[in-house]
C-alpha cells in the first residue's frame, strides 16, 4: 500500500543557473543540476562526492555524509563519473535511500555537475530489534503463504502434487515445506521517522499454481508484523499469482541461494573460439559465437570473444530443459551444461528449444549496450552473461521469462507460445532488468517497479526494432513479444504495446502489492509510452542516450513517474539537447499525463469513510450499521490501530485499540463489540472492546498467527493458523470462556478454517480424513474430504453440509438468517472460476447460486453476506483483454466487488471504479464497505446499492 507523502522540506537557495527540485518528506533536494563545483581530483570518487555533500550542508542538509552514506557504485564514462551512495541510519541500510553525485574530470581537474536521489533526513527510529529473527522469518513465511494461496482450504491431489499429497491433512506442515525463509538482516523503511524491519526472503513454490516464489517480506522488528511484501522475480508478464492473467507464469530483490559464479562456469580455454551458425525459430539463419573446449570434443554455445580482452568471462546459453523452475530460481543447479553440437552448425534441437534464439539475441543485446552506451555486460564490468533455456514447471510448460538477479531464465513455451527466447525484445527486456539492477536498481513494486518494467520494455524493443530494420512509425513497432505466438498474428500475440496511448488520467490502475507487485506491468506502458514517443520524435540514437543517461546517472531506487520524468528531462539537458528538443521531451510526458500532482486527479464513485488507510494484509468488517478497519498514520510509519465508525459517515471514527506499539489488525464488529488481533514481539492476542466504551479485554494469547476473527452477540470465532506446528483450526470463544473450544477438537488429522458466524450458527471449511462421520454423514473412503460444516451454538451439534461433486478448494463462508454460503472450486484446470454455493441452516438443500461451469462465472476470492445479498471480491474472465491482447491484463481483469441476490438471479458490480477493490464487508441489505485502490491510495469506501453492469 502507498504511504502518504509529507510536505516538501526546505532547501538552500540555489546558485545562479542551478535547478533544484525538492523531495517530499526530507530537507535534501531530489535533483540539483547546473553545478560546476570543484572537488579533489586525486581523491577516490566516493570520497570526493561525500566531501562535496559535507561542504554544502546548507544545500543538502546531510549532517554526516562520510558516516551515513556508504559507497555503492561508481560508473565512469569518458570523463564523467557517477557515484551512488547508499544511506544508512545508525549503520542500518535504508530501503531506497540512495543519493547520486555526478562529476566530470578534465585536464586533471574534477568538478561536481549535479546530484539527485533520496536521502531521508527525518529518520530517528531506534535500531535495536525487539523481535527475534526466528519469529520474523516464521511470520514472513506465513504471510507469504497467506497472500499466495488466498482465503481457501485446499484438498491435496491424490498424486501428491499441489500442497503435499496425503501429508496435508496432518496440518500445514506440507505447505511450509513448499516455502522457506531466510533473514537478510535489518532494514529501515523510510516512512516518517522510519520503520525498523527484518528483510526476509521467502522462496519456493506457489502452493496452488506451482509457480516460482521469491518474496521480499519486511517484518516490523518491534512487533513482528509484516508491513511490506512484494515479489523479487522480474518477469516478462504478470504471473497468475500476482495478477489475473491468461498466460501462466511473474523494490530491490535480495540475491538468494547460490548464484552463478562471477566468472564463467562454461568450459574455459584452452579451446578454440569459432563462428558457428544456427536457425532461429522464425527460420532465419544466424551466426553464433561458439567454443570448442577440446580438439576432439563438441562445440558449445559459449561466446569467449566478447569479454575475452577485459574480464575473460563468457556469454553462455545453458540447456535447462530437464530443470524445474524452482531448481533454477536464484540458484545455480547441479549438472547444468551448455548446449552442445558435434559441429559448429547447431541443428534442429538447438532451434526447437530456443537455444539458438537465446544465444544470438544475448549477443545482440550485449553489442547494443557496448556500442551505443559503452557498457560492457549487464553490470558494466564484464560479468558473465548466462541464459537458461527450456525451463518447465512441475514438468509442465512454463510460459514466462524472468531475471532473478544473476541470470536470464526462459520458459519452454507450449503449443501456443514458442520458447520465450524466440523474440529479441524479450531477451532485451530480461537483460535490461540486469542493467537496471546494476544502475538505478528501481524497487520492483508500485511506480518504481512500473518504471523498471518500462525501461526494460523500452530498451528491449529498441534493440529489436533497430536490429530488424523496422521503421519507428510502423504501427507494430511498439509491440512487445509479438513474435512468440506459433500461429496468432503479431498484434493478437503481443504482451504490451508501447504505442497504446496509455495515460495516468484514463489508464492508471491502483492495486495493492499483492497484485502484479502494485501494477508493475499494468501501469508500465504509461511511462514506456512516453519514452517511445520520445524515440519517435527525437530519433533512436539521441533518445536512447537520454534514457540510458537518466537510468544510469539520475534515477534512484524509489523514484516514481514524476521523478522519472524529471530525470529524463535533466539527462536531455546534460547531453546538450536544444530547447526545442527538451520541450519535445516534456510534451511526451505531458501527453501521457505524467505531470506533477497527477495522482490528485484520481477519484472514485463511492463514499469515502476513511482515507489513505496505509496498511497491508489486514481486512475490514461491518455489522449493525458500523464499520471497523485497521489504519496507520498519514505517512504509514506507525503501527496499525483499529478504528470503528458509522457506515452512514456521521460522526468521527473512534479509536478502539490501545496505542501500545503492537500492530492491531483484522478487526470485526457486530455493531456492539469490536474484536481484533494484536501482533507483538512475544505473542499474538485476540482483543475485544465494546463500541460504547470500556476496557480492552484479552480473549486469547497464542504464538500462532490468527488470520481473522468474527463476532456476533458476544461470541467470537477465529482462524488459528500454525504453519510450523498444530495446523489450522477454528476456535470459538463465548462470553466468559477462559479458553477457546476448537470445532474439530484440535485433531492433528483435521484442518478447519475460514469461519463465519451469525444467527446462532458458525460455518467453516473443513478438511478431514476419509471415513469421518461427523454430523452423521460418511466422509467417504478414498482420501481426504473437503467440505463445509455448520455448528449450532445452542446445541453444540455440527453437521456437514450436503456437497455436490468433489471440491478441490473451499473459500470464505458466510451465514445469514436462512442459509450458509461459501466459495467452492472443483475444476482447477480452468481460469479459476469459482462456484458460489448455499445450503440450508441444517446443511440440506445445497444449491449453486453461481456455478463455475456456467458462462459468466466469477473468479471469487472473498465472500460476505447479508439477509438479502451475497457480495464477493473477484473477476469475471473474458470481460477484459487479459486473454492475450496488447497490454496484457486490463482494468476489467482486476478484482472488483460483485453482488448477487441470495438466489443468484441477478449479478451486478457494486462500483464501476478503476483499479483494485478488495475486502468487502456486508452490513445490511445491499450496503457494503470495502478497501478501494482507485485513487492510487487505499481508502475505506461504501455504497448502499450496486452500480450496475459497468461499461
Amino acid at each position: 500500500m502507498s504511504a502518504r507523502p509529507a510536505g516538501p522540506g526546505g532547501t538552500t537557495p540555489p546558485a545562479a543557473g542551478t535547478d533544484i527540485i525538492p523531495l517530499p518528506g526530507t530537507d535534501t533536494p531530489a535533483l540539483v543540476d547546473g553545478l560546476h563545483d570543484p572537488v579533489d581530483a586525486k581523491a577516490a570518487p566516493a570520497d570526493a562526492a561525500r566531501a562535496h555533500l559535507a561542504a554544502e550542508r546548507g544545500r543538502y542538509r546531510i549532517p554526516e555524509p562520510h558516516r551515513d552514506l556508504a559507497p555503492a557504485q561508481t560508473l565512469r564514462h569518458g570523463g564523467d563519473e557517477t557515484v551512488r551512495l547508499q544511506q544508512k541510519h545508525r549503520g542500518v541500510p535504508v530501503l531506497g535511500g540512495q543519493y547520486v553525485v555526478r562529476m566530470e574530470t578534465d585536464k586533471g581537474l574534477r568538478a561536481v555537475t549535479g546530484t539527485s536521489g533520496k536521502y531521508f533526513t527525518g529518520l530517528t527510529v531506534g535500531t535495536k530489534p525487539a523481535v527475534s529473527e526466528e519469529t520474523a522469518v516464521r511470520r514472513a513465511v506465513t504471510a507469504t503463504l497467506t497472500r499466495l494461496s488466498g482465503d481457501r482450504l485446499t484438498r491435496p491431489a491424490r498424486d501428491g502434487a499441489g500442497t503435499g499429497g496425503d501429508d496435508a491433512r496432518r496440518g500445514t506442515r506440507a505447505e511450509s515445506r513448499a516455502l522457506r525463509g531466510a533473514s537478510a538482516g535489518l532494514v529501515v523503511i523510510p516512512r516518517g521517522e522510519g520503520v525498523l524491519t527484518y528483510h526476509v526472503t521467502v522462496r519456493g513454490a506457489h502452493p496452488l499454481s506451482g509457480e516460482p516464489v521469491l518474496q521480499n517480506v519486511y517484518v516490523d522488528a518491534r512487533a513482528g508484523y509484516p508491513v511490506l511484501q512484494y515479489s523479487g522475480i522480474k518477469t516478462l508478464a504478470p504471473t497468475a499469482g500476482s495478477a489475473p492473467a491468461a498466460r501462466p507464469g511473474s523494490v530491490p530483490a535480495a540475491r538468494p541461494g547460490t548464484s552463478a559464479p562471477a566468472r564463467d562456469t562454461a568450459p574455459a580455454a584452452p579451446g578454440t573460439p569459432v563462428t558457428g551458425s544456427g536457425v532461429r525459430l522464425d527460420g532465419g539463419k544466424v551466426p553464433l559465437a561458439v567454443h570448442r573446449p577440446a580438439p576432439d570434443g563438441p562445440y558449445v554455445l559459449s561466446d569467449h570473444t566478447r569479454m575475452a580482452a577485459t574480464t575473460g568471462n563468457t556469454l553462455t546459453t545453458w540447456d535447462a530443459r530437464d530443470k524445474d523452475v524452482f531448481e533454477v530460481l536464484g540458484t545455480w543447479p547441479d549438472g547444468l551444461k551448455p548446449f552442445a553440437s558435434a559441429t559448429p552448425d547447431f541443428g534442429q534441437d538447438a532451434t526447437d528449444s530456443g537455444a539458438v534464439d537465446a544465444h544470438w539475441a544475448a549477443a545482440q543485446v550485449f553489442d547494443y549496450y557496448k556500442e551505443r552506451h559503452g557498457r560492457t555486460g549487464l553490470d558494466g564490468r564484464g560479468s558473465a552473461v548466462n541464459s537458461l533455456v527450456g525451463v518447465t514447471a512441475f514438468g509442465e510448460p512454463f510460459v514466462n521469462a524472468f531475471w532473478d538477479g544473476t541470470k536470464m531464465v526462459y520458459g519452454s513455451g507450449d503449443e501456443e507460445f514458442r520458447p520465450l527466447s524466440a523474440d529479441l525484445d524479450v531477451v532485451g527486456h530480461e537483460m535490461t532488468h540486469g542493467v537496471v539492477e546494476n544502475t538505478a536498481n528501481l524497487v520492483y513494486a508500485g511506480q518504481s517497479g512500473a518504471l523498471n518494467e518500462a525501461v526494460a520494455d523500452y530498451f528491449g524493443n529498441a534493440i529489436d526494432v533497430d536490429r530488424s530494420g523496422r521503421a519507428m512509425d510502423d504501427p507494430d513497432a511498439g509491440l512487445i513479444g509479438e513474435d512468440l505466438c506459433r500461429t496468432a498474428a503479431p498484434r493478437d500475440c503481443a504482451l504490451r504495446d508501447l504505442d497504446d496511448g496509455a495515460t495516468t488520467a484514463k489508464d492508471f490502475l491502483g492495486v495493492t502489492f499483492g497484485v502484479d507487485n502494485g501494477g508493475v506491468h499494468l501501469n508500465s506502458t504509461i511511462f514506456s509510452g512516453a519514452l517511445w514517443d520520445l524515440r519517435q520524435d527525437l530519433g533512436p540514437e539521441l533518445a536512447d542516450r537520454i534514457v540510458y543517461k537518466a537510468l544510469s546517472e539520475y534515477l534512484t531506487p524509489l523514484d516514481g513517474f514524476t521523478e522519472g520524468r524529471e530525470a529524463v528531462v535533466a539527462a536531455a539537458r546534460a547531453l546538450g539537447a536544444t530547447a526545442r528538443q527538451v520541450d519535445t521531451v516534456k510534451r511526451s510526458f505531458n501527453a501521457h499525463g505524467i505531470v506533477r500532482g497527477w495522482e490528485n486527479a484520481l477519484g472514485a464513485d463511492s463514499d469515502t469513510l476513511l482515507r489513505k488507510v496505509n496498511t497491508d494484509g489486514t481486512d475490514v468488517q461491518a455489522g449493525g450499521g458500523r464499520w471497523t478497519a485497521a489504519t496507520s498514520n498519514d505517512d504509514g510509519s506507525e503501527p496499525y490501530s483499529v478504528y470503528a465508525g458509522r457506515i452512514d459517515g456521521k460522526g468521527a471514527p473512534k479509536l478502539m485499540s490501545p496505542n501500545d506499539g503492537r500492530f492491531h489488525v483484522n478487526p470485526a464488529t457486530d455493531g456492539r463489540t469490536v474484536v481484533w488481533v494484536a501482533y507483538g514481539a512475544e505473542s499474538v492476542e485476540i482483543l475485544s472492546r465494546p463500541l460504547a466504551g470500556g476496557p480492552v479485554k484479552r480473549l486469547l494469547t497464542t504464538q500462532a498467527d490468527v488470520l481473522g476473527v468474527r463476532v456476533d452477540r458476544g461470541v467470537t470465532v477465529f482462524d488459528l493458523y500454525d504453519l510450523f506446528g498444530d495446523g489450522r483450526h477454528v476456535g470459538v470463544l463465548r462470553p466468559g470462556d477462559p479458553r477457546p473450544a476448537y470445532v474439530d477438537g484440535g485433531r492433528p488429522d483435521t484442518l478447519t478454517g475460514l469461519p463465519s458466524i451469525g444467527h446462532g450458527r458458525v460455518a467453516y471449511a473443513k478438511l478431514y480424513p476419509a471415513g469421518d462421520k461427523a454430523g452423521g454423514r460418511d466422509g467417504g473412503t478414498d482420501g481426504d474430504r473437503l467440505g463445509v460444516e455448520i455448528l449450532d451454538l445452542a446445541t453444540g451439534k455440527a453437521v456437514l453440509a450436503e456437497q455436490h461433486g468433489e471440491p478441490r478448494s473451499v473459500g470464505r463462508t458466510g451465514v445469514n438468517a436462512t442459509h450458509v454460503f461459501w466459495l467452492n472450486d472443483e475444476n482447477l484446470d480452468d481460469q479459476g472460476q469459482t462456484t458460489i454455493r448455499r445450503t440450508g441452516a441444517d446443511g440440506t438443500g445445497t444449491y449453486d447460486i453461481s456455478s463455475e461451469y456456467k458462462p459468466g462465472a466469477l473468479v471469487a476470492t472473498d465472500l460476505t453476506v447479508s439477509d438479502t445479498a451475497v457480495t464477493v471480491n473477484g473477476t469475471r474472465p473474458g470481460t477484459g483483454d487479459g486473454s492475450g491482447g496488447p497490454g496484457g491484463p486490463a482494468n476489467a481483469d482486476l478484482p472488483k466487488i460483485w453482488q448477487l441476490t441470495t438466489d443468484g438471479s441477478r449479478v451486478q458490480r457494486m462500483s464501476c471504479d478503476r483499479g483494485m477493490q478488495l475486502s468487502p464487508a456486508a452490513d445490511s441489505g445491499t450496503r457494503v464497505v470495502w478497501l478501494d485502490g482507485t485513487s492510487g491510495w487505499t481508502n475505506l469506501v461504501t455504497r448502499s446499492r450496486p452500480a450496475g453492469k459497468c461499461g
